[in-house]
């Protein structure tokens, strides 16, 4: 077995689409999933997955029971430790002078973008902020914050036609570290 993380987007701990993290672990140990932990209330969930239950499987019956015990859809993103630790690597944005990680977010997306896609947002610069794609993850630099910037999961999402979900640089870190323990 292997930990991985599910994101969840569209999970809320107050209004639309409520699960409280202590419910949403439990659905998680229900389904059979070892060393379950949640981090923050963001629908963020560390377990380790069986060898015999490939990660497509694992989403759906996620999505299947999420649907059955709360009465809607949620996107879910699988990452592997492996995966965290080359987007971790790979961040173009740690290196520049002055970098705040308070300012940085990755989204992380179902599946690797086709140049069509890409080039659909390829031509937008809404300085300050930036983003950079690569493979199955958008980076984005918000150096004035989250707050006013127009480059978020649903702009991309509308823009690229792609199911995705945010977490900030300092929450991939923490959700790397607990999965290497």
């Amino acid at each position: 077995m292997k930990k991985v993380v599910a994101f969840l987007r569209g999970v809320n701990m107050a209004g639309h689409n409520k699960i409280r993290m202590t419910d949403l672990k439990a659905l998680f140990i229900e389904l059979g999933f070892n060393d379950t932990t949640t981090y923050i209330q963001s629908g963020n969930v560390i377990f380790s997955r069986p060898d015999n239950l490939s990660m497509d499987k694992i989403i759906l019956l996620i999505n299947k029971e999420i649907a059955r015990r709360f009465g809607y859809h949620v996107d879910v993103i699988m990452m592997t430790r492996e995966d965290l630790e080359k987007t971790v690597s790979l961040n173009p944005f740690a290196s520049e002078k002055n970098f705040d990680p308070s300012k940085m977010a990755v989204l992380f997306l179902d599946k690797a973008p086709a140049e069509d896609q890409v080039a659909r947002v390829s031509g937008i610069n809404y300085q300050p902020d930036r983003f950079y794609i690569s493979g199955r993850e958008i980076y984005l630099y918000c150096p004035n914050g989250f707050g006013k910037t127009r480059l978020s999961t649903d702009f991309f999402k509308n823009k690229m036609k792609l199911t995705g979900t945010g977490r900030g640089w300092r929450t991939v870190n923490e959700i790397l570290r607990i999965i290497e323990e």
